[in-house]
């Protein structure tokens, strides 16, 4: 019987972390924080004011089709926190601000969009972990702070059509403006647009901070 249960040990093993990964946890986590304030997940409602949250995974109203989040919230890495407050504040004498539909995302719904989608032109593949895994990536777009409109951008968030790349022509004018205007803004202050995804930006250094897994109850009850 012995001899069994070290036979199957790796086994069991493997099928817990079947990806090669092994993310961060609640407690290591408060103690990379301890050491570096900048590796705090700030929450992103309470720091940047009149932004606005969209978060879909925490319902229904995404590609899954299943809600993925039990709360509505975004989280970020301090320094990116801080380059959208910067960017919040800009926006606003032109009468814009931002809406965020993601921020940091555990390590687990990586896996589960992998595993729903498969496609890692779309999906981040869990072999390595995604940005938003480390706090560093976020969804978003541009409103209009008197109507709550979002502006009109070449395909809808998530959507996973060729019109979504930020390199694909588009022809309408105002549509292309205002892509145009996301983009510089978020590249001014440190960001970097993703090749598929129009609304997708990560952080330039995002490689400094560690892939986790940590669920936003988690960090509320913190």
């Amino acid at each position: 019987m012995k001899c069994l249960i070290l036979l199957l040990f790796p086994i069991a093993l493997l099928a817990q972390n079947k990806y090669g990964v092994t993310p961060t946890r609640l407690e290591a986590y408060k103690q990379s924080v301890k050491a570096n304030p900048d590796n705090e997940l700030v929450n992103l409602a309470t720091h940047i004011p009149g932004v606005v949250l969209d978060i879909r995974y925490a319902t229904t109203n995404n590609f899954t089709g299943e809600k993925i989040y039990n709360l509505p919230r975004a989280y970020a890495r301090k320094p990116v926190a801080e380059a959208l407050k910067k960017i919040q504040a800009e926006l606003k004498p032109k009468g814009l601000g931002l809406k965020i539909f993601d921020g940091y995302r555990p390590y687990s719904a990586t896996v589960k969009f992998y595993e729903v989608y498969g496609d890692t032109t779309y999906v981040a593949s869990p072999y390595k972990g995604s940005r938003h895994n480390r706090g560093c990536a976020l969804d978003l777009t541009l409103i209009n702070l008197k109507t709550g409109k979002e502006l009109p951008m070449p395909t809808e968030w998530d959507s996973f059509k060729k019109e979504a790349w930020p390199s694909t022509p588009v022809a309408d004018p105002t549509i292309r403006a205002n892509r145009k205007l996301l983009i510089d803004v978020m590249e001014k202050h440190g960001f970097k647009v993703n090749s598929s995804e129009w609304w997708h930006f990560d952080f330039v250094g995002w490689q400094k901070y560690a892939v986790m897994d940590i669920d936003f109850e988690e960090l509320e009850n913190d």
